[in-house]
């Protein structure tokens, strides 16, 4: 589960550096459409790979069960830090992302 957390974080910053406000915010400067598209398609290719870490680990009855949880207290979490700690917000994405390897192999 600590894997799907991760990756379902990792997708939610990047989802949200895909939008202008937020990348401005965060990075000083409005993305172009380049990277805006990747931000985009890795932010749902971290969401769809955090599902699949669910329902591999538990099976689908559960893992959904899981990974529903997993989306409301990662999309919590990034909503809260926002506002306040930004810097915080997207330090943890990536050290949650150079983590998720080691987990994956972990688990």
């Amino acid at each position: 589960m600590l894997l799907a957390l991760l990756l379902c974080y990792g997708g939610f910053t990047a989802l949200c550096l895909s939008m202008d406000r937020h990348h401005a915010d965060l990075l000083g400067r409005k993305p172009s459409a380049r990277r805006r598209l990747m931000m985009r398609l890795g932010g749902w290719l971290l969401l769809s790979l955090s599902l699949w870490a669910a329902v591999s680990a538990t099976g689908w009855g559960l893992g959904l069960v899981e990974w529903f949880a997993v989306l409301m207290l990662s999309g919590l979490l990034l909503v809260l830090l926002l506002p306040y700690r930004p810097r915080l917000a997207l330090s943890l994405a990536a050290l949650g992302l150079l983590a998720s390897p080691v987990c994956a192999v972990l688990t």
